[in-house]
């Protein structure tokens, strides 16, 4: 009996032992949660954070990306292979940052990606930068080259017109001119000895004697003259083969056509002319062209 009164005791003791070790373990998992649970809410507020900064950062570098932009720069191919791979993977990074939940290592590749992004906007930002400027280089250039083109074009009309003046002034200088001149009125006799007249019934043909003055401009050689006779009447006196010349600008029909050797050295020339029909009583007007202009004129009378 005694011993088991001893041993009751010690079982007693035993029980509460373990309700004492139960208890310490309940509150030791408690303790273990509630701990857990802190540093995953902790985890959590810290991961939507960093998602938040990111997604901000995102904003950024997209609004760096069109303030870049607007600045109406003409892109080449592969500066706009940048801007659409730039603009590309910004728009990827939103998508996977606008996911639920994020594990620590998807976190982190997003860090490393928006760090590289950062990286290759602030790069493609330089490069915008240097476009810009090479562009207002060229376009100063090209001003610059309008300018002096249109100096360089107005110098060259005002150059073109001075040597077009120049080029009628001699022109007009190289033209042979006429000397001393007359005209003397002919009868022919059956015999063909011509006899020189005064009266208009008898005559049938002049000879007009003239001289060239000098002119070191002319070119020495052959030169086409073009005769011209005006009636009494007022009327040129054309053959039936009449045919137009120019000169002094503007188109006219000659009485006769020669051509004479030009030496420069004063010589005296003579042409003949037989008029085709009667001559009348009065004053002829004889004019002579050569080179393009008048080279003069001088006039005879009949009686």
């Amino acid at each position: 009996m005694e011993n088991q009164t001893g041993q009751a005791p010690k079982r007693n003791s035993n029980v509460i032992y373990f309700l004492i070790v139960v208890v310490l373990a309940l509150l030791a998992t408690d303790v273990y949660l509630y701990l857990q649970k802190n540093k995953s809410d902790t985890r959590i507020v810290y991961q939507n954070d960093e998602k938040t900064r990111l997604q901000t950062e995102l904003d950024s570098l997209e609004a760096q990306i069109e303030q870049v932009n607007t600045g109406k720069a003409k892109l080449s191919e592969e500066m706009q292979a940048k801007n659409d791979s730039l603009q590309s993977k910004i728009k990827v990074l939103r998508q996977e940052l606008a996911k639920g939940k994020l594990t620590q290592g998807e976190l982190d590749k997003a860090q490393e990606d928006i760090k590289q992004l950062r990286y290759f906007v602030t790069k493609y930002t330089a490069d915008i930068d240097e476009l810009k400027k090479a562009n207002t280089a060229l376009s100063s250039e090209r001003d610059t080259l309008k300018t002096n083109l249109t100096v360089a074009t107005k110098k060259d009309s005002t150059l073109t017109k001075q040597n077009e003046d120049l080029g009628v002034k001699v022109k007009v200088g190289s033209a042979i001119k006429l000397g001393a001149a007359d005209v003397v009125a002919y009868k022919l006799r059956s015999s063909g000895k011509e006899i020189d007249t005064k009266r208009a019934s008898p005559a049938k043909k002049i000879k007009i004697n003239f001289t060239v003055a000098s002119n070191t401009l002319a070119e020495k050689g052959m030169h086409d003259i073009f005769i011209r006779i005006i009636d009494p009447t007022g009327n040129l006196i054309t053959p039936t083969d009449a045919a137009n010349f120019n000169a002094d600008g503007q188109d006219l029909q000659y009485t006769y056509k020669t051509s004479i050797d030009f030496k420069d050295d004063g010589s005296q020339y003579t042409i003949d002319w037989l008029n085709p029909s009667a001559f009348q009583k009065g004053t002829y007007t004889v004019l002579l062209y050569a080179d393009g202009y008048t080279m003069g004129k001088t006039s005879f009378e009949l009686k």
